[in-house]
């Protein structure tokens, strides 16, 4: 059903790369998110639009699923779907919830039976745990369409299904059957092909020039130079208070995201300029924020776990915290005004 662009009423952005940006917000009475391919770069729209149609495809194939989003209309160059609220598996970690795994597996059929194979299931943020303990599928950019479902079909139907076994391995391994722990220990072929050759040359492009990280050994920046980053700002004589957090950074692997409250008037730029002089190398601050108030706990200390979540686009989680009004109004704030768009998480990384 076609759905007009001008009736969107954007709330917050999500997610924004070279291929989109992804919007929540209010189409008439519903809450949806768009998916708008407009503000892409030129040079990467050609691919853009071709992960719009395949996203577009396979939600239409899938209509009658209520654990995936529900295509609410399409505009142009703009794709509206139902907002599914839910908590990312890495974030959920569902230790011996073996009813849920369960339960994934049977939607993941349901899915394959009608000739839809997702291909990105490797990502535990693409699995939620709805309010309701049921397991949900998001982002379907990757997704193939197979109404044949003929031997490539079958080839990434497999691994769809041994991407599963992986994050029920780590959450519910005494759960595997002997059946589930032969696929885990049988790539397809083509999946080792790809892990001997194309999978370096994908890493190199898109955490180069696509700016993706799986973040593998994300911690050890912020522990070997958080507090260390923290110090020095602070000795900055507009800064009254200031934290550090990570967050999955291209190439790198982690990123330093500093939140900077200030008594005086600071640009940016100049904090950030200050801080390449003060703090060389690794321990430079790749994000600088300045906020009006940073979200404290009732010993005047910044509330990190509050930050964390803001420094990695998990604003679900955000919502979902436990906080004081007063400091979930400082959080609110700060969010709007994050840096980090992406939604890349720190795993394994593993394929």
């Amino acid at each position: 059903m076609p759905a007009t662009d001008s009736a969107f009423e954007a709330d917050t952005v999500l997610k924004s790369d070279v291929f989109s940006r992804v919007t929540l917000g209010r189409l008439g009475d519903e809450t949806v998110v768009e998916r708008d391919v407009r503000p892409t770069p030129l040079w990467s729209k050609p691919l853009a639009y071709y992960l719009f149609w395949r996203e577009r495809r396979a939600l239409e194939r899938l209509s009658d699923l209520d654990y995936v989003p529900r295509l609410v209309g399409t505009g142009q160059r703009r794709l509206y779907r139902s907002w599914l609220s839910g908590v990312p598996l890495h974030i959920a970690e569902p230790h011996g919830e073996t009813a849920f795994f369960r339960e994934a597996k049977r939607c993941l059929y349901a899915l394959h039976r009608r000739g839809v194979v997702h291909n990105d299931l490797a990502k535990q943020q693409n699995w939620l745990r709805l309010s309701d303990g049921r397991p949900a599928l998001i982002d379907f950019q990757l997704a193939s369409v197979h109404p044949r479902r003929g031997k490539l079909y079958r080839v990434l139907a497999y691994e769809d299904l041994r991407h599963l076994l992986k994050h029920k391995k780590r959450y519910c391994s005494d759960a595997l059957t002997a059946r589930e722990r032969r696929i885990l220990a049988t790539k397809s072929l083509p999946t080792r092909l790809w892990m001997a050759t194309g999978k370096r040359v994908y890493n190199s492009v898109t955490r180069g020039l696509f700016s993706w990280s799986d973040g593998e050994g994300g911690h050890d920046r912020l522990k070997d130079y958080g507090a260390k980053v923290e110090e020095r700002l602070q000795a900055h004589p507009a800064v009254r208070r200031s934290a550090v957090a990570s967050y999955p950074y291209p190439r790198h692997g982690a990123g330093l995201y500093a939140f900077v409250e200030t008594d005086a008037a600071v640009e940016p730029a100049e904090l950030q300029a200050w801080c390449r002089e003060e703090l060389a190398g690794p321990g430079t601050p790749d994000l600088v924020q300045i906020v009006e108030a940073l979200p404290v706990d009732a010993s005047g200390k910044p509330r990190r776990d509050l930050l964390t979540l803001i420094a990695r686009n998990l604003l679900d989680d955000l919502e979902a915290a436990d906080k004081e009004p007063v400091q979930a109004e400082a959080a609110r704030r700060i969010a709007a005004e994050r840096l980090n768009l992406s939604d890349r998480t720190f795993s394994a990384g593993a394929a």
